[in-house]
């Protein structure tokens, strides 16, 4: 702790002095004409660090109440500016998107140097559009998830036969565990044609905490990324850390590489499975990717893939119980679409929902799954709202503030799927009321993947049981805190109790 003081202290006289140096030339810059977005004023040397609390999104969207929808904040040494509603996003990702398109990498995910090889954090580069091509065409085309239908019904079907267990037993589901275990092994076939964990107690608990380390740790202030003078220091830890989580995944996926190589290389192998891991393998061999290209892209999808489905499920489902008039609805059309006495729906089906799509649109509103995006960086000066952004400036854009706004959404604290209803609004990057995915170039490229997910583990989970809360817990008692990190995840962990099988 003394070396933390000390360091700081000495930052702040270093940074004081720079300030003195360049007072003059910062105020010849504003008579330009060319003038920043107004913001709080910064606190010396540490700008508004203290101002984020220990809920940025939400403290950001307290401030730009005050200093508008575009707004300067100083996080210690880094110009960040904050977008906070639809027209201001639409400039940024659509009409400057080229000039907007750049990462402000956090000091952690440099810890292993997987920002070098990471379709998230790479610049919009030659490179970075060779591996967005490949999820593109491998993973994510509309034949590559048509062709995987029944794998993900099976998956869904062994979460189904889960829950009628614990139904039978009259014991408790928590609903982020079992969602998890369920995208988890989803994806984990899809790419390796294997389950990576069962939905016995503990199984994927330690997948699962490696993957939220790695969100948590990526998305929480830290000092590093606020002075990047003292990233050799790593003074909170968070580079040590990370660096642990990312060990543990990559030998993970590294394991199952060499595995398929050598299957492949050998005699007495089986015929290929034809997954996304051989079609990678084949991209290998042919020299179009490496092996730590692979294993970066590999460790994208799990990262980015399982955590944010998982949390916006488990939001969903909270939601619902915290709102119990709004299942009986979303029964009364599930019953109506659904085959006979199936309890899971097929995706084709998703399109004849229309409830249960407005349902996932309200999660996603109030529980947007990366409440900032992931940080954009100007590559040059640019104007966006008549305001002038200076390069390498950090951009968050608050898609949570957005989503909040009483400006965009009557009454938009409350869950209320019906104003999605029989309107023309959806999130997949062009209505920038609603862009939890992002949008321009850097949208999320597993967004067709999951929007099949979440729609069918939501509807098989409504449509095949009836629900209520552990220990007698009232819906207006649930605790729906927010827990912050680069995605948005439910403090408490939603337990529910499934009552009885529907049919």
């Amino acid at each position: 702790m003394e070396y933390y003081v000390a360091y700081l202290l000495l930052l702040c006289l270093l940074g004081w002095s720079i300030n003195l140096l360049r007072g003059s030339s910062s105020q010849k810059s504003c008579g330009s004409g060319n003038q920043q977005p107004p913001g709080p004023r910064p606190l010396p040397i540490i700008g508004n660090i203290l101002n984020l609390t220990d809920k940025p999104h939400q403290a950001l969207a307290k401030l730009s109440e005050l200093y508008g929808p575009v707004m300067t904040i100083k996080l210690g040494t880094i110009t960040t500016i904050v977008i906070s509603s639809p027209e201001a996003a639409k400039e940024a990702l659509q009409k400057n998107d080229p000039l907007l398109c750049g990462r402000q990498i956090p000091d952690t995910v440099k810890a292993s140097g997987h920002h070098t090889e990471s379709v998230v954090w790479l610049p919009a580069s030659d490179k970075w559009k060779q591996l967005r091509k490949v999820c593109t065409v491998q993973m994510f085309s509309a034949h590559k998830l048509d062709a995987g239908q029944h794998l993900r019904r099976k998956k869904v079907d062994e979460l189904v036969g889960f829950v009628h267990e614990s139904c039978q037993r009259g014991h408790c589901v928590d609903i982020g565990k079992a969602t998890f275990t369920t995208v988890l092994n989803l994806i984990s076939n899809t790419l390796f044609s294997v389950d990576l964990a069962h939905y016995d107690e503990g199984s994927s608990q330690e997948f699962r905490d490696l993957v939220w380390g790695v969100m948590e740790e990526t998305g929480k202030p830290n000092v590093s990324d606020f002075f990047p003078v003292l990233q050799w220091f790593d003074l909170q830890g968070a580079r040590r850390r990370i660096s642990g989580y990312f060990s543990r995944l990559l030998a993970i996926l590294d394991r199952m590489i060499e595995e398929r190589t050598q299957a492949r290389a050998s005699s007495v192998a089986s015929s290929p499975t034809n997954d996304v891991l051989d079609s990678l393998i084949d991209l290998k061999e042919s020299g179009e990717l490496s092996r730590s290209e692979i294993k970066s892209l590999l460790l994208d999808l799990f990262i980015a893939g399982v955590d944010t489905s998982t949390s916006s499920l488990e939001w969903a489902m909270a939601e619902l119980l915290h709102n119990p008039e709004k299942i009986e609805r979303a029964h009364e059309e599930l019953d109506q679409v659904a085959h006979g006495n199936e309890r899971t729906l097929q995706e084709p089906d998703i399109a004849r929902l229309p409830y249960l799509q407005a349902i996932v649109k309200e999660t996603l509103r109030l529980h947007p799954p990366v409440p900032f995006l992931i940080p954009h960086k100007a590559e040059s000066d640019v104007q966006i709202c008549r305001f002038q952004i200076p390069r390498h400036a950090q951009v968050l854009v608050n898609v949570w503030a957005m989503g909040r706004d009483p400006g965009i959404w009557p009454d938009p604290g409350s869950f209320v799927p019906e104003r999605f209803v029989g309107r023309e609004i959806d999130f997949k990057g062009r209505d920038f009321e609603l862009i939890p995915f992002g949008s321009g170039r850097r949208i999320c490229p597993g967004m067709p993947l999951a929007y099949r997910m979440v729609h069918s583990i939501l509807a098989s989970l409504l449509r095949s049981f009836d629900w209520k809360l552990e220990q007698g817990v009232r819906p207006e008692e649930m605790d729906m805190t927010e827990k912050f990190g680069i995605t948005l995840q439910k403090a408490t962990p939603l337990r529910a109790i499934p009552m009885k099988v529907r049919l």
